[in-house]
């Protein structure tokens, strides 16, 4: 539903070219439903007003799954860039209008992965491969920068994209930095003079990055956890005259899909669960995540709540318990591994292992990064 309002949306605002800052799917694998979905909202927009379509691979997509169709995506004006590729002038896309004349220049950097930026050195320590990570990070856009100072001086647009956690990004649940720490963000005045406008991807939530106007995140075009239930979600519609940026339009996306907290004891979140049925509204059935308060051990809580709510308009997803009880602490600690990421399992593995310091945890956290970013392009 949100893609038929976003093309809705380019029809209306007479969208020229449109931009997606990374992320296309949230896995690497997308099911076959995912992938249908994505080419025929690319299908349909070849009969729009709007000519380009650009787009680049984010930390979840597999680069060679959105590769694959590249060159025949290209006769179609939709431009893939999935990875870094070996010479920065592949990530330089030129849009032309009807008559062939440039109208933009796209610098369309994608996630950066660790081997990308760096060369892994035998016996560095995890801070030394931090520091290089953030100087390929920073060298990159300073590359894509040069690679277009040749346009500088056209009456053109000329914009960056990129897929990282920007210094100073607020971010929400599960969006720890791509790469690690804190040293490796890049800064807004990182980003070089010569990009009229740098489109970030990757954190969901809508912002600026380092008080600069033309450095921004558009956020995700819908809530992917509940913790972005109070999140408005956007686009940005950049408007040119020529070279200058004249405005950015923060276009708000309804919200199709309602997600739902509801917390308390178990007889409250029933009621409470009654009476959001009896609001029934919506094309879609809401999404509820439940946290139930309680003292003593209930057996079967899963199968009651469920069972309670079978004939309500909503669909419970995920059902936790929080026991106050200090005798019950541990099990109240009890954690799916359905809550957890790969990540989030490596994380508690090394804990388990025994005390270590913090160089060494980012040093092991981004050896496993690197091996999944490897595994994922395989």
């Amino acid at each position: 539903m949100v893609l038929n309002w976003l093309y809705d949306t380019i029809q209306k605002e007479k969208v020229d070219a449109l931009i997606v800052a990374g992320d296309v799917f949230d896995i690497g694998n997308p099911p076959s439903y995912a992938r249908t979905i994505y080419y025929r909202f690319l299908t349909k927009l070849q009969g729009s007003c709007c000519r380009h379509i650009i787009i680049i691979g984010g930390n979840h997509d597999s680069p060679s799954m959105l590769n694959a169709p590249k060159e025949l995506l290209e006769i179609l004006n939709v431009h893939i860039i999935g990875a870094a590729t070996g010479d920065i002038n592949d990530e330089i896309i030129s849009l032309k209008d009807g008559k062939g004349q440039l109208e933009a220049i796209i610098a369309a950097v994608p996630f950066l992965r660790d081997r990308d930026i760096r060369q892994s050195v035998t016996g560095e320590t995890g801070l030394e491969r931090i520091a290089k990570v953030q100087e390929g990070i920073v060298r990159h856009f300073k590359e894509a920068g040069e690679a277009v100072k040749e346009y500088a001086k056209q009456q053109i647009p000329i914009i960056a994209t990129g897929h990282l956690f920007a210094k100073g990004a607020l971010s929400g649940d599960k969006q720890d930095n791509i790469y690690i720490g804190d040293i490796e963000n890049i800064e807004g005045d990182n980003f070089p003079k010569v990009f009229d406008y740098v489109a970030l991807g990757h954190i969901h939530r809508p912002q600026l990055v380092g008080e600069q106007n033309h450095v921004r995140y558009s956020g995700s075009i819908i809530p992917l956890s509940f913790s972005e239930i109070q999140d408005s979600k956007q686009v940005l519609l950049l408007h040119f005259d020529k070279k200058k940026l004249e405005t950015i339009q923060e276009v708000k996306i309804p919200r199709f899909r309602e997600l739902v907290k509801f917390k308390g004891t178990l007889e409250s979140v029933k009621g409470k669960l009654k009476r959001f049925d009896e609001k029934r509204k919506g094309e879609l059935m809401p999404w509820v995540d439940i946290e139930i308060e309680m003292e003593e051990y209930q057996p079967n809580l899963d199968g009651i709540i469920r069972e309670f709510a079978k004939d309500f308009w909503m669909e419970i997803l995920k059902i936790r318990t929080r026991r106050e009880h200090a005798a019950l602490e541990s099990l109240a600690n009890e954690i799916s591994l359905d809550d957890l990421s790969p990540e989030d399992v490596f994380v508690k593995k090394c804990e388990s292992a025994g005390e270590m310091v913090a160089t060494e945890k980012e040093a092991l956290l981004l050896t496993f990064r690197e091996l999944c970013d490897w595994m994922s392009t395989e």
